[in-house]
């Protein structure tokens, strides 16, 4: 069974991308073992602190034994939350031979309106790319109108949630292929 760390691009505790973190992690712990990190425990980054402050060692700890990753983004002002890239920017160094070299992510956005998340996964993509991830080439995963078809935490939109398994199960054969 294929390890998976997900992590949510919003701090919000009723965000629409955790509610979709935990549609995937709930509905289909059965395909696969998932953890989660809170990327509102990380200090902003600072290449001046050393020793590592120990939530940066969780994080990278927690991407170097998954066999995968998982982010589900809002689109913040066209593009990624600053806390995701901060999350990055702890996770990437040193650079080039950092623990997200090589390491397949798959890609989801939440909107509240009908466009929006689009830009984020192509922004998030370009970042990505830049240390050296291995981002899963699908369709683009974008959850519209999310605030509407999240009930009590969870994703509860059928067209949606089959979409969203579909794209996750493709990334969990890619992962089974490596």
């Amino acid at each position: 069974m294929v390890s998976i760390l997900c992590l949510s691009g919003s701090l919000r505790t009723a965000s629409t991308s955790k509610a979709v973190v935990e549609t995937i992690c709930e509905k289909l712990a059965d395909e696969a073992h998932f953890s989660r990190f809170d990327i509102g425990s990380l200090p902003h980054y600072n290449a001046d602190l050393d020793p590592l402050p120990e939530p940066v060692m969780s994080l990278k700890s927690a991407i170097s034994a998954a066999d995968g990753m998982i982010i589900v983004t809002p689109e913040y002002n066209y593009s990624v939350p600053g806390v995701l890239k901060n999350a990055i920017d702890w996770a990437s160094r040193p650079g080039y031979a950092s623990v997200l070299k090589g390491k397949p992510v798959f890609i989801a956005s939440v909107s509240g309106g009908a466009l929006g998340g689009v830009r984020a996964q192509a922004h998030l993509k370009n970042i990505l790319g830049a240390v050296l991830a291995r981002t899963f080439v699908w369709q683009e995963v974008v959850v519209t109108h999310a605030n509407a078809k999240v009930k009590d935490g969870m994703l509860a939109d059928e067209a949606t949630e089959v979409f969203l398994f579909e794209a996750v199960r493709a990334f969990f054969a890619s992962l089974a292929r490596d």
